[in-house]
């Protein structure tokens, strides 16, 4: 074809692609910035054999870097429709999540959530180093991502309003919705007020606060009996105590939220990312180093 000559396309395409163009996307998972966070944090827990087997399974494009590919579940959701409801989970307008009501896909396909995927993941992973039809690279991070998923609160949310989704509210002065608020809004209004715009810098706060203030809830984080595969189920159960007791809280249709909010608000985000983060890298350890990760506490290395 000339470089000059033009393709003209059908008029319903043509129509999808402005749409496209004018209606924001549905907020979906922690912004970008969210995931690369989580994975920066599990990066630094991770055993030795665990941070060999993660450097063999990352794509070359990684650099080395999980946290490189954490947002990645993200950027594939045109190409992996049924992976959309992998994302999260929502209740019946409930403030609890029971795995067997609630974790299914809009046809009623048992597992097909945020918790199922991650205990999905979790076993195709654990087939490493055997021979195996899975594609690992994914499987890892998909795992990666899911898991900073299912703590985002309102990934847990209620069925009606699609996770806060259909909830309009101004942040401050931009219009937003709820779930991108817990999802974006919160994270980098607390960057640029922060930590002078700044991830890393958040990030290192983060570390440093595992290390000194949070060091004493980092043993009641990895609590999990299910030695084998993953706690996601309690996961999720914390996460619609939060959208229930923080989230949806005081919020209405067309409020405004501010400073109030945000203040209350920025602690509990701040949490569950480190919480992602410490258990990423306890499944990750679990995985890739058998049994002696359940007797070795997690530690920087």
């Amino acid at each position: 074809m000339a470089p000059h000559q033009r393709v003209l396309l059908p008029f319903p395409l043509v129509f999808l692609l402005l749409l496209l163009l004018v209606v924001p996307p549905r907020a979906d998972a922690w912004g970008k910035e969210g995931h690369i966070m989580v994975c920066k944090i599990a990066e630094k827990y991770l055993s030795e054999k665990a941070a060999a087997a993660v450097q063999a399974l990352l794509p070359e494009s990684a650099g080395g870097e999980l946290s490189t590919v954490c947002p990645w579940a993200d950027t594939v959701r045109w190409h992996y429709h049924w992976a959309s409801p992998l994302h999260y989970v929502n209740t019946p307008q409930v403030c609890n999540f029971k795995y067997s009501r609630d974790c299914h896909n809009s046809r009623g396909q048992q597992g097909m959530c945020v918790v199922g995927a991650i205990n999905n993941y979790t076993d195709q992973l654990y087939s490493y180093g055997q021979k195996t039809s899975y594609n690992l690279t994914e499987s890892l991070m998909f795992l990666a991502h899911f898991v900073g998923d299912v703590h985002q609160p309102l990934h847990v949310g209620f069925e009606d309003d699609e996770g806060g989704n259909t909830i309009t509210v101004h942040w401050y002065r931009r219009k937003a919705n709820l779930h991108h608020v817990w999802d974006v809004s919160i994270i980098d209004t607390a960057i640029k007020d922060f930590y002078n715009k700044s991830m890393d810098t958040m990030v290192e706060t983060l570390k440093m606060n595992l290390t000194d203030g949070w060091s004493d809830d980092i043993t009641h984080w990895e609590n999990c009996e299910n030695k084998h595969a993953t706690c996601a189920n309690d996961y999720a159960i914390e996460s619609i105590h939060y959208s229930c007791n923080y989230a949806y809280k005081d919020v209405e249709q067309g409020i405004t939220l501010g400073d109030d909010y945000f203040f209350t608000r920025y602690p509990i985000v701040e949490k569950r990312l480190a919480q992602a983060g410490i258990r990423l890298a306890l499944i990750l350890n679990r995985i890739f180093d058998g049994d002696k990760a359940d007797d070795i506490p997690l530690r920087v290395q």
